[in-house]
This record gives C-alpha cells, structure tokens and sequence, in this order.
C-alpha cells in the first residue's frame, strides 16, 4: 500500500512537472507574439552597474515577460502545488526559480535570492505586494532582498491594449491577447539605503506608474510604435 502510495505521488510529481513546462513553452510563443514598447526612467542609466530588485503589482506580470530582461533574474516562488506548476514555466521563460514563501521557507527563499544576486550579478523580480494580497500594499520582501544585496528597487508597470482581466481573482490578473500592442514602464529606481521609508516610495511610485499607464491606454494618448517585437524593443 505504501509504495502504490508513492508510486501515485511520483506519478502526480512528474505529470504536473509535465504540465508546468508546456504552459511554459505556451507562454513562450504567445509573449514572443507582442508589440512591445519599453518606457525607462532617465535615472535608470546611473544605476545600471547595480543589481535592480524588479517590483510590481499581482496582476500585472503578463505584459512584463515581455520584457527583454537585462540579464539573469531570480523570481520566489511559493512552495505550493501551484507554485510548482508556475516554478516549471517560468524557468521555461529562462528565469532562475527559488522556492519559497511568506508563509512557509521565506527566510530561506529571500536568503538564496540574495545569494543569486551576489554570486551571479542576477537582478531579481517580486510581485510586492505578497502572495495573498492585499492588492496594491508593498510587502517588505522586495525591500529586505534589495538592501542585503546593495542593489536598488525599480518600480515596473505593464499594460495591453487588448486582452482580458480576470475578475474572480483577487489580483484581477490581466492577460494581452496575442499580437497585441502592450508598454512596459519602469520607473525611477528607489534605493533602500538612502530612502527614508522605501515601502512608502516603492508603494508610491507603482501606484503612480500604474496609474499613468492605464490613464495613457484609457485616452489613447500614448505615442506608441507598433513595430517592435519582443526582443526589440524601443526605449
């Protein structure tokens, strides 16, 4: 009975491992499909020989893995089955996964995100507003992770001009259709050692980026280029 128990729990393993890389691979497609156009902050080039602590809003993430990255990121992931799942298509997406949560092995995943950013000169990207929300309140992971490493925090928004928002979650998560035209923005970076309060500015500053960036696809008055696909592009 036991080892027809662990034959199931291996079997469950492997068939949601299976599952979370073709999700990956079908992430992959889909984001290479969109019209990017990358809006960065001028004080942004001061800080590039830093680590930058990416930092965004649940919900928000999908036009961001269309980013092109600057180079190696590490993402905390939590130690649920879902997060097995999301663990799986991210590193499909070439992100460098750890595991771990507020909840459960916290301390140990912010401690390896930190390792990550010193060894690896890796930037690293949180949903900073906790796994569990509440939506829009910066969580001190983020904050904690960017002053063990000396590296600083970028605000980052994202949003599409077509797609679909998923109202029963509680993140509201916002999927861009294929093809579609999508900005990313990433604001002026924020620097726990010399911030007063950095959750405050952080907080403050996506709430603005965020704000502006739905303001600008709402009235239609951004200046946006149509011709740049994920891996090109414009600043």
């Amino acid at each position: 009975m036991r080892a027809r128990g662990e034959a199931l729990a291996r079997l469950r393993f492997f068939s949601w491992a299976v599952l979370g890389v073709l999700l990956g691979m079908l992430a992959r497609l889909w984001l290479a499909t969109l019209r990017v156009r990358v809006v960065s902050h001028p004080a942004l080039e001061s800080v590039a020989d830093r680590p930058w602590v990416l930092a965004f809003w649940h919900g928000t993430q999908w036009p961001l893995l269309a980013w092109p990255r600057r180079g190696r990121t590490v993402v905390l992931v939590s130690l649920s089955r879902d997060g097995s799942l999301q663990a799986r298509a991210l590193a499909v997406q070439g992100f460098r996964v750890v595991r771990g949560s507020s909840s459960r092995g916290g301390a140990r995943g912010l401690a390896a995100v930190v390792r990550a950013m010193r060894r690896e000169g890796a930037d690293a990207a949180f949903a900073v507003d906790g796994p569990r929300g509440p939506r829009g309140v910066v969580k001190g992971g983020a904050v904690v992770a960017a002053r063990a490493a000396k590296a600083v925090l970028v605000p980052m928004a994202g949003a599409g001009r077509r797609g679909v928002v998923l109202d029963g979650a509680w993140d509201r998560f916002a999927i861009a259709w294929p093809f579609t035209r999508v900005d990313v923005a990433l604001g002026a970076p924020v620097d726990p050692a010399a911030a007063r309060d950095a959750r405050g500015e952080l907080e403050f500053a996506l709430a603005r980026l965020n704000a502006d960036l739905a303001y600008a696809f709402a009235t239609a008055t951004a200046s946006i280029s149509t011709s740049a696909p994920r891996g090109r592009a414009e600043t």
